[in-house]
């Protein structure tokens, strides 16, 4: 489990570092974009460059005239030294330049999934361990029965100096949190501070001494990743992203070409609107036999409603008012409805 928060925290790096432009386009446009567009930053991302061995990254229209939805694979990789690793988070990632929203699925790791190549079921996070980036691609795209356009890899060891490096981050801690159980990682978080260094945001998500269980971690976990964005967006941290990528090193792969990559940046940017929504797979966890490995099985019918939702978001056809929300977001869109029809009736009046 330990693994599993320094991963899901390892991956909203990597969800900050793609996304900055497309969180911050106020500040890039005060920028003027100049700085993004130097031979420098692109020579920076060179080495982040790590293309999947006999897969070819699916095409993604870039023209600013007709901008097509994007998947990105984002995996947590708890990696040390010569180790394989097992990509410890998952998250299905649709990004849509044209009208500036984003989807987030998060798969859980143990989820028991058909890994593509194998003849046998297995927990989701071993695809990696298998068989790296291509195994998980493949994976995903069998089991959400929808196309991986690219992945992103973060390794934990990337994660704290990255953290730092952007001054810390807002965390809704008001009393101090102790992780004291004698079978945890022993460690406590002050609260009440304005800001959070890289090791108390990561401990802030490793917490596992309340009540709530597993739905309190995850919801940590979204707290965590949208105070990532937030301080991205508020402190115009576009200046510190070469800072980012030098921190993250090694740590950092994507089949992303470097100059792919800054176009899609430039194209996300054009954006007038910015809305991030996250879903995660309902199911239920078991053993499959006594003493046997935890597993985690999706909701048959959720999970049909996911592959839905992630079809309407990558058809470039569906008008932003035509998107498939997940379930916690719809009271916020008839709420905005009700304001949009208000105000064209008073407009005719």
């Amino acid at each position: 489990m330990k693994k599993y928060k320094r991963a899901y925290i390892i991956s909203a790096v990597a969800l900050v570092i793609l996304s900055m432009a497309y969180f911050n386009r106020g500040a890039l446009a005060m920028m003027g974009f100049d700085w993004f567009l130097q031979g420098e930053v692109e020579k920076r991302l060179e080495n982040t460059y790590k293309p999947v061995e006999g897969r070819e990254p699916r095409p993604v229209n870039v023209d600013k005239t007709k901008q097509h939805p994007f998947s990105l694979l984002l995996l947590g990789v708890d990696q040390r030294g010569n180790e394989i690793g097992r990509s410890d988070t998952l998250i299905y990632t649709v990004v849509r330049p044209s009208d500036g929203n984003m989807l987030l699925v998060s798969i859980p790791r143990d989820m028991y999934v058909d890994i593509a190549g194998r003849d046998r079921k297995d927990k989701i996070n071993h695809a990696f361990a298998f068989g790296g980036a291509g195994m998980s691609m493949d994976t995903v795209e069998k089991f959400l029965d929808a196309p991986v356009n690219y992945y992103a890899s973060i390794n934990f060891e990337g994660f704290r100096a990255a953290i730092d490096a952007m001054g810390g981050i807002a965390l809704p801690i008001e009393h101090d949190m102790v992780n004291k159980d004698p079978y945890h990682e022993k460690f406590t978080i002050k609260g009440g501070q304005d800001l959070y260094n890289g090791k108390d945001a990561l401990n802030f998500v490793r917490y596992r001494e309340d009540a709530g269980g597993d739905m309190s971690r995850t919801e940590r976990q979204q707290q965590f990743l949208h105070a990532m964005i937030e301080k991205a967006s508020a402190m115009k941290q576009w200046s510190k992203i070469p800072d980012l990528l030098d921190i993250m090193g090694e740590n950092f792969s994507t089949d992303m070409q470097p100059g792919k990559l800054i176009d899609l940046a430039q194209s996300l940017v054009q954006s007038k609107n910015r809305n991030m929504y996250s879903q995660t797979i309902l199911g239920e966890g078991h053993r499959l036999e006594a003493r046997g490995p935890w597993y985690y099985f999706a909701n048959e019918d959720d999970l049909a409603e996911v592959q839905l939702m992630i079809k309407n978001w990558l058809n470039a056809d569906t008008k932003t008012s035509s998107l498939i929300l997940p379930p916690q977001y719809n009271d916020i869109k008839k709420e905005v409805e009700v304001l949009s029809n208000a105000s064209s009736v008073h407009e005719t009046e």
